[in-house]
């Protein structure tokens, strides 16, 4: 079935990394320290994780019902992009927000110089806005909805976008977008906000790999 294809591979990787969470919490106690708005930390880390595999499940599901069924155009018309959009931005949007409450519920549990934690924040938000820039100015905003997988026979004989960040490298939204990700775990020096960035920064992967990868090799034929 077209629709979890390499979607074995997805369940696989994400066993091991929620296994690698799970083991690492087991041996600190105070990852899961703390508490926000009355809410326990460990409220926040199992929200922190839901918020990245429902966003990347949405994405598998509608953009492989779109690219080999139409689904979503039969459905809503030409409202389908719109509506997967607003599901898309909710959720990319609720990974730092719910990585920031975590860090701020489970702050000072890293032994780090506060000055160096900023400096690294720094360092993080410098290629991560610029990569921002980049998307908006060269890349597209729907482009990086995945506009591709709704109408594939016009982006087909689109060119590649090597410009701005992505002159650097063609995943440059993987490698570093999610720098962002990161910077909420330094700003409150908190591991369990760490810990879910690495998280993030490796399942992004796993998607690319399992979903975004196939596709573009599904879509773009001719160029891969």
């Amino acid at each position: 079935m077209k629709l979890l294809k390499h979607q074995l591979w997805h369940l696989l990787s994400l066993l091991v990394l929620l296994s690698g969470i799970y083991f690492y919490v087991k041996n600190d106690d105070s990852i899961l320290s703390g508490e926000l708005f009355g809410i326990s930390t460990s409220t926040w880390f199992l929200l922190a994780i839901l918020s990245p595999i429902i966003h990347q499940i949405y994405v598998v599901v509608c953009w492989r019902l779109e690219l080999y069924y139409n689904s979503l155009s039969k459905a809503f018309g030409d409202k389908g992009f719109k509506l997967f959009k607003f599901g898309f931005a909710f959720l990319i949007l609720s990974r730092p927000v719910t990585i920031t409450l975590l860090a701020i519920s489970n702050a000072t549990t890293m032994h780090l110089n506060p000055t160096f934690a900023y400096i690294i924040s720094a360092i993080l938000f410098i290629p991560a806005a610029y990569l921002f820039y980049s998307v908006k100015k060269y890349f597209g905003k729907d482009k990086a909805f995945g506009i591709d997988h709704f109408k594939p026979n016009e982006m087909e004989n689109e060119p590649f976008v090597k410009k701005g960040i992505f002159k650097y490298t063609s995943n440059g939204m993987y490698v570093y977008g999610f720098f962002i990700l990161w910077i909420p775990g330094f700003l409150f020096l908190s591991k369990a906000a760490l810990l879910l960035a690495l998280f993030n920064h490796n399942y992004i992967w796993v998607h690319y790999n399992s979903t975004e990868l196939p596709d573009i090799k599904t879509i773009y034929a001719d160029k891969t």
